[in-house]
């Protein structure tokens, strides 16, 4: 059974292993968990389970989520979210308004954590892609930290009024969805429902966090693993 819970960034802080390594960790408030609805394949064509986490008044929810999570028998729940299981059969290891805390996570070392980035607003091409800028020497006149001319670019199709997808340019920046693959799970608290995770993680102090099994490791930690369970 994947393993998988819902969590809040705390913060960061330093953690101090038995042979008296400084390790920097991210402090995560993982669940408890609630499982709202549990998906099979011959109900919705694919198996999951649904998880919520951290309680909301009523009038700060909707009808929707209100009707929705009292089929679990729980009131209004503020995030939710998925994870996908292998078949039918995992599915039926859930319950609806089954609990899950943080000992899902205890015989797992790796650990893939996604959120949502900070947001740094519009930024230019030296902040946003590391543009290096127009020369700074005489007869550069107002272009130091532009990124200069377009109009060469082309479509993919190789003419057009517009310039390629994903072409570096100013825009937006942060914001978005981010997973960082294959962080170690430095210690557990059952008791404060708290993980610790080595680095950083992604948004911040307060934002939520989805935690699963990590699903590829790298070649380094897949050895470490591998090495682990011959002995």
């Amino acid at each position: 059974m994947p393993a998988g819970i819902i969590g809040r960034k705390i913060g960061m802080t330093r953690f101090f292993t038995e042979d008296g390594r400084n390790v920097p960790v991210t402090v995560i408030e993982a669940g408890p968990c609630a499982v709202t609805q549990v998906k099979t394949n011959e109900t919705d064509g694919y198996a999951a389970v649904q998880l919520a986490f951290s309680d909301v008044k009523p009038r700060r929810s909707t009808m929707q989520v209100i009707g929705h999570d009292a089929k679990a028998g729980i009131g209004p729940r503020r995030v939710h979210r998925e994870l996908r299981l292998d078949d039918d059969k995992a599915a039926g290891e859930y319950q609806l308004g089954q609990t899950i805390d943080v000992k899902t996570l205890e015989n797992v070392k790796y650990v893939d954590v996604v959120g949502i980035s900070k947001g740094k607003g519009t930024q230019g091409v030296m902040v946003r892609h590391h543009f290096k800028g127009m020369f700074a020497s005489h007869g550069t006149e107002r272009m130091h930290r532009h990124g200069g001319s377009i109009a060469s670019h082309a479509t993919n199709r190789g003419w057009g009024p517009k310039p390629k997808k994903n072409k570096r340019m100013p825009g937006r920046m942060g914001n978005e969805r981010v997973s960082i693959r294959n962080l170690d799970v430095i210690s557990i608290d059952p008791e404060r429902n708290l993980l610790l995770v080595k680095g950083p993680v992604p948004g911040a102090n307060k934002g939520w966090l989805f935690i699963r099994e990590s699903k590829r490791l790298n070649k380094s930690k897949a050895r470490k693993l591998a090495e682990a369970g011959k002995k």
